[in-house]
């Protein structure tokens, strides 16, 4: 197999994968961008984006995801669609593998994103896809619930956090946790349970998503929630909760794994950087997006990571004389 050697590679397409690529390749640092498993990020999970600054009509999330690709491309990024399977940081320069081939490079910006966790019952993240009803972030698709019953999985503080925000839009809002007590901070449990428009459904599980048909202005339909099924944690009885729409909040899994061992990460994965920058403790290793951000999980702060790694990269290899 041969080794390819590049000055920069780039692991990941999202926002901050993207947004790093058009910075470094107008810096003249020629980028390889390896595009991963999924391409484009967590966004092209989502439909309409409508809190991402320049599209006041909002964008479609693989839209905007295909742009920031042309845009990279434009300034000489060279994007494959490969996904890297193993990754030696031991020594310099560093080492990536592929299915396709092999790769050494002098400086690596790892923007491989996180991952929400679902329920484990195949429609919720099959829905989240099509516009149908269910989501991972209440920040994001919140404003699409004005005036309907929606539901939210979870019992800690992203989960009440995420009630709570959502009762800004939604006429009612049920809180699904399958024990008899929250694992949130108690500011935040008393802050919950006084919001009126909250009820809570203890000791419940979501074991499956029961939909219907909504036909769309373009003649076309698409499937949405109409009720959850849940289950009784103490008693093993069933209900049906009527909803509009299912917000899954018990937390997402940084895509770490090929690091495991070779960076350090916080207790619960997520990659640790320098404060005030994207530098790992490796040199010329950097981190951006949702692979180090487990507070604020945005497109639009992860764009900003993105652009932080490029500068941090170019200014790191000019320091030693690897870039002009």
């Amino acid at each position: 197999m041969t080794t390819q050697h590049r000055k920069l590679i780039i692991i990941g397409t999202g926002p901050s994968g993207f947004t790093a690529a058009i910075y470094a390749s107008r810096a003249n640092l020629t980028p390889l961008v390896f595009e991963g498993v999924q391409a484009g990020g967590q966004l092209t999970m989502t439909t309409e984006v409508e809190n991402f600054p320049g599209f006041r009509e909002g964008v479609q999330g693989t839209a905007l995801m295909d742009e920031m690709r042309e845009q990279a491309t434009r300034f000489g990024a060279e994007i494959l669609p490969e996904t890297v399977t193993k990754a030696d940081l031991s020594s310099r320069p560093y080492r990536l593998v592929t299915e396709q081939g092999e790769y050494t490079c002098d400086a690596l910006i790892i923007a491989t994103g996180a991952s929400a966790k679902w329920l484990g019952i195949a429609k919720d993240e099959i829905l989240s896809r099509k516009g149908g009803g269910v989501s991972a972030c209440a920040t994001c698709d919140g404003f699409f619930y004005r005036g309907k019953e929606i539901a939210v999985v979870g019992g800690g503080d992203t989960a009440l956090e995420e009630a709570t925000f959502l009762t800004k839009f939604a006429s009612k809002v049920t809180l699904i946790h399958r024990r008899d007590k929250f694992r949130a901070s108690k500011p935040m449990q008393e802050r919950t349970l006084a919001n009126p428009k909250i009820q809570v459904a203890w000791n419940k599980t979501v074991t499956d998503v029961l939909t219907h048909s909504v036909a769309l202005p373009t003649g076309e339909s698409v499937e949405k929630i109409r009720a959850l099924v849940l289950k009784d944690t103490v008693d093993g009885s069933t209900s049906e909760l009527p909803v509009e729409g299912l917000f899954v909040a018990i937390g997402h899994q940084p895509n770490t794994s090929l690091f495991q061992g070779q960076l350090p990460t916080d207790e619960a994965g997520y990659l640790l950087v320098e404060k005030g920058s994207t530098r790992t403790c490796l040199p010329g290793v950097f981190a951006a997006g949702d692979v180090q951000d487990h507070t604020y999980r945005q497109a639009i702060t992860a764009a900003g990571s993105g652009c932080m790694a490029a500068i941090d990269a170019e200014r790191w290899m000019t320091e030693q004389g690897i870039a002009e």
